[in-house]
Parts: structure tokens; sequence; C-alpha cells
């Protein structure tokens, strides 16, 4: 019978990977790095395969080494569970989350009030990023799990919700009658602007981008003005717009994939509690905030 691994250790490596640094990974752990690098050495022994290539300052995981990240995520949060089954430990603790804008105005407030209600003592630091920004965060230890809309990154996070994405006007604008079709959306990298250019280069609609802004807020209220048409998922849309589809001339659009990501240290206890309330939840407070 093959000999277990080393939890302690899969949770290192996985950390490692995550943030790309022994020496940030020490911190995020509590070890110091020769500690840290013995416990790479040992697992890595034991697997008989290279998992980390230090390159510079930077560490970058091997095919083997990706293999095994997503298998010792898993394998974590699997002992976390047992651990929370078991214990009689009073919650208490803070937690840093991410979330992008879309979801900050009418989602988040629904959400968090609920669990802070269930969970007096965990205090949640919340800060509104765009989605690119956050998976960036997380690996650098800004925050312990984000939210966020899965673009091209569906093997990161966790699938909540799926939810269609529609193309928006203001109710008396006729912005998609334009021609080249004015269009508001987040930055380059924003997966839905990514979608919508692709959605009118394949249906040969003429179109520009009018207005640019990583903020939800700024967008929806381009769109109300009757700027441009934007690009919102469902739960995004205000009674002051209307959606427009192939009657419009509009080509489809695929649905937006909400996602929850957390930290490879972020497992058992608060962090557990969490992310249960929200996968719980979430089609709930949806619902209310429609």
């Amino acid at each position: 019978m093959a000999t277990p691994l080393d939890l302690d250790q899969l949770q290192t490596f996985a950390v490692i990977a995550d943030c790309g640094s022994f020496t940030e990974a020490a911190k995020r752990v509590f070890k110091t790095q020769s500690a840290v690098s013995m416990q790479i050495k040992r697992l890595e022994e034991r697997l008989g395969t290279s998992l980390l290539v230090r390159d510079g300052r930077r560490v970058t995981v091997t095919h083997a080494g990706e293999t095994l990240y997503h298998r010792a995520r898993r394998m974590l949060q699997i002992n976390a569970d047992i651990v929370d089954i078991f214990s009689k430990e009073d919650l208490s603790g803070t937690i840093h989350i991410g979330i992008p804008d879309d979801y900050a105005v009418r989602v988040l407030p629904l959400l968090l009030s609920s669990f802070q209600r269930s969970h007096p003592k965990i205090q949640i630091d919340v800060r509104c990023q765009p989605s690119e920004e956050l998976l960036v965060g997380v690996k650098s230890g800004k925050y312990d799990m984000i939210i966020f809309t899965q673009g091209t990154s569906h093997k990161f996070g966790e699938l909540l919700r799926s939810e269609p994405m529609h193309w928006m006007v203001g109710k008396k604008s006729e912005a998609h009658l334009q021609r080249p079709l004015p269009i508001a959306c987040g930055n380059k990298d924003c997966c839905w602007r990514l979608s919508a250019e692709d959605a009118l280069t394949d249906a040969n609609i003429d179109f520009r981008i009018a207005y640019t802004s990583s903020n939800a807020t700024a967008i929806t209220s381009a769109v109300n003005a009757g700027l441009a048409v934007g690009v919102l998922c469902e739960s995004s849309i205000t009674k002051d717009m209307r959606i427009l589809g192939p009657e419009d001339g509009m080509p489809p659009l695929p649905d937006a994939d909400i996602a929850m990501l957390r930290a490879s240290n972020a497992y058992g206890g608060i962090y557990n509690a969490l992310a249960e309330h929200i996968k719980e939840s979430l089609e709930t407070v949806m619902e209310s905030a429609a």
C-alpha cells in the first residue's frame, strides 16, 4: 500500500504555485524559506519528478506540477471539510474578498448582510476590481478568495452560476442603429468585451469602442444616456434599459460564467463558512436583487 502524501507539503506546493515565489509562500504558510524548500524537495523525491522550475525570482510549475496542483487543492479542501465537521471552534477572524463591481451594487450587500447575521464574529474586507485584476490579486496574496467572471481561464475557480449576456441600450436610445456601432465595454482584457468583439466581427457588423471603463456603473450610465450599446450580464441590467436581440440585428452572445477562486491557504474554518454561504445563497440573492 502506498504511503499517503504529506498534506503540509501539498499545501506549501500549492501556495508556491499560486504566488510564484518561495519567499512569499513561506510568509503565507508561516515557515522559513529553507523549510519550504526542504518540503518541496521531499515532495519531488516522493513523487519522483520535478514540480517547480525557478526562473530568476519567478517560480513556475512543470507539466507534472500542473497535474498535481488541481488534485492537491481538492485534497486540501477535503481535509478542511473533515476538520470542520469535528471542530467546535467558534468562528472568528477576517476574510479578504474581491468581487467585480458588476455584482457589488445589487448582489453583494444582500449576500454579505445575511452572512454577517449568521457569523457576527467574522469580518469581511471587500474590494471591487475587474475580474482580470482579481485573478492577479488572489495570486499575489491580496485576497483570500474572489468571485469573478470566467473568460478564457476556465481552469481556474469553481463555477457558481451561468447567466445570459445581453446587448443593452437605454429605453429611449437608438444607439444600435448607428454605424459604426458604438459599444460601451470594459478594458481590452475584459472577457465580455472580447466576446462582444468576436460576435460583431463574425456577424460582419462594423463597430467602434465608444466608451471604455472597468467600472460597471460607468458603463451602465453611458448606456442609459444613449451614448452606446452595452454588453451586460443579466444580473447587471437595470429597469432603465432594454434588451436587444436578433430582431434588432444583434448577434447572440455566450453566457457569463460566475466563479469563485480561493487561495490555496484559504480552506477550512471561516473560509469554508463564507464559501458555503456564497454557494448556497447566490441563486436566492440573485432572484431577490432582480
